[in-house]
């Protein structure tokens, strides 16, 4: 019986969605329900996976680029002394995959183009290609020949430093750096190496203005001895830098610094959260405009079909019959839309982050193109949220509907 009932129900809604009504005004008003459900729904789907686009790709990018937990020196003085000592016991603590060395200094470039600044990063080969992603794919040349004796120590260039410098493969560029304090000023320091190698990581702070060497080479460049200003950490689960960076504080002490990527990037990510929520609030006003459509619309059909209502009641169909039929009505446009921006939402966004619709400077946003980025997730509660919406609309003309008086209505018919 209730089954029967059911179906009832559903195929009249239907039937009052699909039928030519005498006034063109209620179907111009459902039809932009629907679309204003779609469009809300679509614009979610598509400002949400911007946001997240932006934020996993720069966190991946970061994270490539920079170890996940640092040790750093409390003020700048004579670097990090006997760090050979501290690496082996940093590497037995859990979860800690990588330690790595490195001595990194703002330096000059100068090429046959011209001259840049830029900064110089000291590094064992071996150990950074455990804690930084950067330098496994290079665009030329090879890692290993950092290690090569022999003439002038090897450089590797990124990207944008070398082609703003017109530097090569094998080219020899000349790094000039602040030295010792003499009775007529600074003297400076000037070295030269030779280009073994050209990395392009994506991120354009490290490809416009990073350049990696031995430790021993940036020492000797720099004047210093063998000393370090950073050892970077690596973890098997980078969400766990905050209790490891704990771990590591107690075991450098106080002299040192012990920090982590959640905590240098928290002011970005934390705008992203922000930016998120405030999309959310305002793409959501489209469901709520869309929401008011579906009642309006809801209104308007019942004032449009009250004699209709009157006669199914006449004959037997009972109130909450008629309140089912309207409600059953507007979550079909609900639904409808919902479907329609759901599968308009996601194939846009594929397409646009496979193809790169989207292109972007990337000196300003560190990005060449807008990526897209959806997740199932956010689907989910998109999808629920319109239908919710639109389930709220139905209630109050499913309501009027369902309070008509049959013999009042019939009485002058």
């Amino acid at each position: 019986m209730n089954t029967a009932a059911a179906r009832f129900e559903v195929f009249v809604a239907r039937r009052y969605l699909r039928a030519k009504r005498k006034e063109a005004v209620v179907s111009i008003v459902t039809a932009i329900s629907v679309i204003g459900v779609a469009a809300g729904v679509m614009a979610l789907i598509i400002a949400l996976a911007v946001n997240n686009g932006f934020r996993n790709e720069l966190q991946k990018n970061l994270l490539g680029a920079t170890a996940h937990v640092d040790i750093l020196e409390r003020q700048s003085g004579n670097g990090i002394e006997k760090w050979q000592e501290l690496i082996p016991r940093l590497r037995q603590l859990p979860h800690v995959i990588g330690v790595a060395p490195a001595l990194y200094s703002p330096v000059f470039f100068q090429g046959p183009k011209l001259s840049t600044g830029g900064i110089l990063k000291g590094i064992d080969p071996q150990s950074e290609l455990k804690v930084s992603d950067i330098l496994k794919h290079l665009k030329a040349g090879s890692i290993s020949r950092l290690t090569a004796s022999g003439g002038f120590p090897g450089i590797i260039l990124g990207s944008g430093l070398a082609q703003n410098t017109g530097m090569m493969l094998d080219s020899v560029v000349t790094t000039v750096s602040q030295g010792l304090l003499t009775p007529i000023g600074p003297k400076p320091n000037i070295r030269q190496f030779r280009v073994v190698g050209i990395f392009e990581s994506g991120f354009f702070q490290y490809d416009d203005l990073w350049a990696f060497t031995r430790l021993e080479a940036a020492q000797g460049a720099l004047s210093l001895p063998d000393v370090v200003n950073e050892i970077e950490i690596k973890l098997d689960d980078q969400y766990l830098a905050p209790q490891v960076t704990e771990q590591v504080q107690t075991l450098v002490g106080p002299r040192l610094l012990a920090t982590n990527w959640i905590e240098t990037n928290h002011q970005l990510f934390n705008a992203f959260r922000l930016e998120k929520f405030a999309t959310m609030i305002t793409i959501g006003l489209i469901l709520l405009v869309a929401a008011l459509n579906i009642l309006i619309s809801l209104v308007m059909m019942v004032m449009e079909k009250y004699r209709d209502i009157a006669v199914l009641m006449s004959m037997g169909a009972r109130r909450n019959q008629i309140r089912k039929i309207f409600m059953i009505q507007g979550m079909l446009i609900g639904v409808t839309g919902t479907a329609t921006g759901l599968v308009v939402g996601y194939s846009l966004c594929y397409f646009a982050n496979r193809y790169r619709w989207i292109s972007l400077p990337e000196q300003v946003y560190a990005l060449n193109y807008v990526p897209f980025q959806p997740r199932a997730s956010d689907g989910v509660w998109i999808a629920a949220v319109a239908i919710l919406i639109s389930f709220l609309a139905t209630i109050y003309p499913a309501r009027s509907a369902s309070r008509l008086a049959p013999t009042e209505v019939l009485r002058y018919e």
